[in-house]
């Protein structure tokens, strides 16, 4: 008979899995929006930025009340401590999703401006990145975690190599300012984006080796 301990963490995770997931599409239907235009998609992930808040909710308090009824031992600790960041780094993200999504809508001729600049290479990267991270959760995949690791610096090289020439534009048209300024917080987010999809696979080394990973070189020190 399952134990009440095991059916919360195997909700715990399947919650997870089922944020990101979640996270997963919001972000997938934010970069279509932003390269096609497309408002309307772009409506459908401000629409549904209360889902990823409520499922944000619904799982942190799942790990309170698992910390509360319980003294979890090492392994299950990790998930613990793993599922409360990861969780908060998806809710991050599908912010971010929200705030992409919201410029698409606000400001056409941002996205007009983001093809100029080719935008899709930075997006296109980080989408690359944020699915290879919740792979190597979903599969409990540490060697895969550690493959992603670099790759947040490609995504950071894209982002400043992007981020000049749109101020370049910006310098020689005062016309684009406006647009370049929110196309700028674009870049930032997609950038931040990257990140946060970089602590979930620093996550996953932690939670499967019991290894601490700090500025990108693991740490086998865990004090």
């Amino acid at each position: 008979m399952i134990k009440p301990f095991e059916e919360d963490l195997d909700k715990l995770r399947t919650r997870l899995i089922r944020m990101g997931s979640l996270v997963e599409e919001q972000v997938e239907f934010a970069l279509r929006s932003l390269q096609e235009g497309n408002r309307e998609l772009a409506a459908i992930v401000i629409d549904r930025d209360n889902k990823v808040d409520k499922l944000d909710l619904k799982i942190d308090k799942l790990c309170q009340r698992i910390f509360a009824l319980n003294q979890p031992v090492a392994s299950d600790l990790r998930l613990l401590l793993s599922a409360i960041k990861i969780n908060n780094e998806l809710e991050r993200i599908g912010d971010m999703a929200g705030a992409i999504a919201s410029v698409v809508i606000n400001s056409p001729e941002s996205v007009e401006l983001g093809k100029r600049i080719e935008i899709e290479h930075l997006s296109n990267s980080m989408f690359r990145l944020l699915k290879a991270s919740l792979d190597a959760f979903i599969n409990n995949d540490p060697d895969l975690a550690d493959h992603i690791l670099p790759s947040d610096s490609t995504v950071d090289d894209i982002y400043y190599s992007m981020s000049a020439k749109l101020i370049a534009l910006m310098e020689e048209d005062s016309k684009l300012v406006r647009a370049g300024s929110n196309l700028l917080f674009v870049l930032h987010d997609l950038e931040r984006m990257a990140d946060h999809a970089t602590n979930i696979a620093e996550m996953v080394i932690f939670l499967v080796r019991a290894k601490l990973v700090r500025h990108r070189a693991v740490n086998t020190d865990t004090d």
